[in-house]
């Protein structure tokens, strides 16, 4: 394990800029250590509760609706690939993940304690294979807490704190550091470069061309730096400041003591957005732009939205409860995030949300089924990353069809039924969608399109066709569910099948792989009797034929 210090170091460059100083740690002592030993990373990657997961509807949860019940379809078919154990060491052992950047297939996770001591990590995660994720490298901080992270051309810029009066070097506790990353490997032998702020700890970090963009908490200031040097170009002093982003051209900042304020590069002042909410004290706070508007983490209120040009208020899209759950004072919107038409709210112990934005309004769609606390969530592409303080770090496939496949799709019906699929002997069904299913029962022919997660099993009775263009994920690690194909049916794939649990091919079944590209994630067995037959190409990423 390669080791330098943070704050404490032995060699360092001093490079002064005016009153300013940036920092530069060479290689010494152990208070910063990189972990990339792949058998041990790989002790982080928890598949336990992988697979198909549920969102309990707002009439689900007011009791209105029942989930036994037949229900109709739901959108958003999601799937947990794979939750992440906070790092853990000595004098590190109470960590968690607090904010994520997503850089083409690879998440970058900051972390710090829960507890008063500054102690920190940071995860490098490839998400490329989404059927198996790494964690690439892993960095521990023995002296520092990270509270946010962000990654450019092959640089980790973070923002955290460090106690100041035990160090020889910092002048506040506030920092913004840059460590050296390619393709997921973090490389400290070419130094940390370090710089600090006013302010209690940083809270938030964005990168926009060549600036680093850096707020660091009560009595504080929003700061720039230069990308290259990490020397200091300019600061506006604010009263609390809990996150930045930068959007049109203009950097917003949420001050807690105010509200959203919106300045120019040169930091003029070009607006401001009064909110009054109780935004708590140090607690993650977040704001996102999409669009023209603004959406921000509010604490009790849940998340306010905002029009980014005229400042106006829209809306709140309130915390929906689950009643089986948490304690009031723990239902707390901590993060916002946008993701084309999925507004995702971490609302602490009330979980993770999802709402739907149409042209000009927004609809609660439910509480996605995850474990623990959710304190941070991000997303981008096809992933979300919702962190939680108990279970870690959970990455969720969104499963969105890619347009190569909705083209190959758009002359079928869209399915809007229920959510049990039921094709009667000599029946024939074709649909194309992208939808969440309780259970597929086939004896006639069906055609399905698109992209479909399936929470009980998939039956295809005798002499049936199923014929799937897209993928089908079926089941989950924590309660698996089967694929039977029986005698003289036939399943055929073109694109991804994934079991948590068993495929069952009875006597005459075939499973046909259509294409060249075809992908097989069976976590069970294969049974194969003795006439059945398995054609085409495929991989089969688990080895179970």
């Amino acid at each position: 394990m390669r080791k330098v210090s943070p704050v404490l170091a032995f060699m360092l460059v001093l490079i002064a800029s005016c009153s300013e100083k940036t920092t530069v740690y060479g290689e010494n002592e152990s208070n910063v250590s990189v972990q990339d030993n792949q058998d041990f990373l790989n002790k982080s990657i928890n598949y336990e509760n992988a697979g198909v997961i549920d969102i309990s509807s707002e009439e689900e949860l007011s009791g209105k609706t029942s989930k036994d019940g037949d229900a109709l379809a739901g959108d958003y078919p999601l799937s947990l690939i794979a939750q992440i154990t906070p790092p853990s060491f000595a004098g590190g052992e109470n960590l968690t993940a607090t904010h994520v950047n997503i850089v083409d297939d690879i998440a970058y996770v900051s972390y710090n304690t829960v507890e008063s001591d500054y102690v920190g990590a940071i995860d490098a995660i490839d998400v490329s294979d989404p059927y198996s994720p790494q964690i690439t490298s892993r960095l521990y901080y023995a002296n520092a807490d990270i509270n946010a992270i962000a990654y450019d051309s092959g640089y980790i810029y973070i923002v955290g704190g460090v106690d100041s009066e035990k160090s020889a070097t910092a002048s506040t506790n506030s920092f913004v550091a840059k460590i050296p990353s390619t393709n997921g490997k973090i490389d400290i032998n070419g130094g940390i470069t370090y710089g600090f702020q006013e302010g209690f700890i940083g809270t938030d970090i964005a990168i926009d061309g060549n600036n680093i963009y850096v707020t660091s908490g009560k009595d504080g200031v929003l700061a720039v730096y230069d990308k290259s040097s990490v020397e200091l170009m300019d600061e506006t002093p604010l009263t609390d400041l809990r996150s930045v982003t930068i959007a049109n051209n203009n950097i917003a900042v949420l001050d807690a003591s105010k509200g959203v304020s919106i300045f120019d590069t040169n930091f003029s002042l070009i607006k401001e957005i009064a909110i009054s909410s109780d935004f708590g004290i140090a607690s993650k706070r977040t704001l996102d732009f999409s669009q023209d508007k603004i959406y921000v983490s509010e604490g009790s209120k849940g998340a306010g939205i905002y029009n980014a040009t005229s400042g106006a208020f829209i809306e709140y899209i309130s915390i929906l409860i689950n009643p089986e759950g948490s304690d009031a004072s723990d239902n707390v919107t901590n993060a916002v995030a946008v993701n084309e038409n999925a507004i995702l709210m971490a609302n602490g112990g009330a979980g993770l949300s999802l709402s739907e934005e149409a042209t000009d309004s927004r609809s609660p769609v439910g509480i996605i089924d995850l474990d623990g606390s959710i304190n941070f969530v991000a997303s981008k592409g096809d992933y979300i990353f919702a962190a939680s303080g108990t279970a870690g770090l959970q990455i969720i496939k969104m499963n969105k069809p890619d347009q190569s496949l909705e083209s190959k799709c758009e002359e079928l019906t869209s399915y809007r039924g229920s959510s049990t699929i039921t094709v009667p002997a000599n029946e024939i069904m074709a649909y194309q969608g992208s939808k969440r299913l309780q259970q597929i029962n086939v004896a006639g022919d069906l055609l399905l399109c698109g992209t479909w997660t399936v929470s009980n099993d998939i039956t295809l009775d005798a002499s049936s066709l199923f014929e799937m263009k897209g993928s089908v994920i079926v089941g989950n690690n924590r309660s698996t569910n089967n694929i039977t194909v029986a005698t003289n049916a036939a399943l055929r794939i073109e694109g991804d099948l994934v079991i948590y649990g068993d495929l069952i091919l009875e006597e005459g079944a075939t499973l046909d792989f259509l294409g060249s590209s075809s992908r097989v994630y069976i976590t069970g067995t294969v049974t194969k009797a003795e006439t059945a037959e398995v054609t085409g190409e495929y991989n089969d990423l688990l080895k179970k034929f």
